[in-house]
This record gives C-alpha cells, sequence and structure tokens, in this order.
C-alpha cells in the first residue's frame, strides 16, 4: 500500500512538472491566441461559454502570474518527489511527511467545499482523509523500525 502511495505522489509530482515546464514556455507568449488556436482543434467549440471563460481569465494572466504559476508547481512536485521517493523506499520520516503535509491541506479543502461544493473536491477531501488514516495506522501499528 505504501507503493501505491508512492506512486500516486510520483504521478503527481510529474503532472506538476509538466505544469511547470509549460507555465515558464508561456511566460511570453500569445496564451490567448494559443488557446484560441487549440481549442477548436481537440473538439469544444469557441462559443462555448466555458471556453470563453477560460480565455477570458486566461487574457488576464500576466508574464509575473504564469511564472509564480510555474515556480510554485516546481515547489509542490519537489514536495511530492520528496514524499514519494522516500514511501517507495519505505521510510519513517516520509511516512509522517505525508502525514504532516496531506492532513494540513484538510482545513483548505474542508474551506473550499463550504465555498464552492462540488463531488470533485468532496472525493478529493475524502481520498486524503483516508490516505491520511492509512498512515497513521502505519505509524501506529509498526511503532519501531530496524536503523533506517
Amino acid at each position: 500500500m505504501l507503493r501505491g502511495i508512492a506512486l500516486f505522489k510520483l504521478a503527481k509530482a510529474t503532472l506538476l512538472i509538466l505544469v511547470g515546464v509549460t507555465a515558464l514556455r508561456l511566460v511570453h507568449t500569445d496564451i490567448v491566441g494559443v488557446l484560441e488556436d487549440r481549442v477548436p482543434r481537440i473538439g469544444f467549440g469557441p462559443a462555448s461559454r466555458y471556453v470563453g471563460r477560460v480565455i477570458l481569465e486566461a487574457a488576464k494572466l500576466t508574464p509575473t502570474r504564469i511564472r509564480e504559476v510555474g515556480a510554485g508547481s516546481f515547489i509542490y512536485a519537489g514536495l511530492f518527489l520528496t514524499e514519494g521517493i522516500g514511501l517507495w523506499m519505505l521510510k519513517r520520516w516520509a511516512e509522517w511527511l505525508t502525514i504532516v503535509v496531506t492532513s494540513s491541506l484538510v482545513p483548505v479543502e474542508v474551506w473550499e467545499i463550504l465555498r464552492h461544493a462540488n463531488v470533485a473536491k468532496v472525493v478529493v477531501l475524502v481520498i486524503n482523509l483516508a490516505l491520511v488514516g492509512y498512515l497513521v495506522y502505519q505509524v501506529r501499528k509498526e511503532p519501531e523500525r530496524v536503523k533506517e
């Protein structure tokens, strides 16, 4: 089970690295132009209200904000890589790090659900609570481990 959680953390790190690289490549790009060009190619109508909303939000992005998104993505990717590699190696410190980091996000997730509830947010909260619960159980079940 720990290795499954490790793979999940590593997958999130990979996704965040891709987001960071993409953000940095878009710093001095006409994002609205890119979206208007690519949206029809993937099958969305440019007149769709959701696509229109995304394009309007993209028009507000400044190069500084795009750099911040890229930097934040890399920072979180580093954290998820650390958790994932530590969990894969079955290190106790990685279990504790994952417990602390994941449970520290629970209040934010609850706040988001209270503000704008949707199924995806509830599912993420349930998964994170289950993950924390499992790791706490695992740490308490094996209180002493041979030298790590």
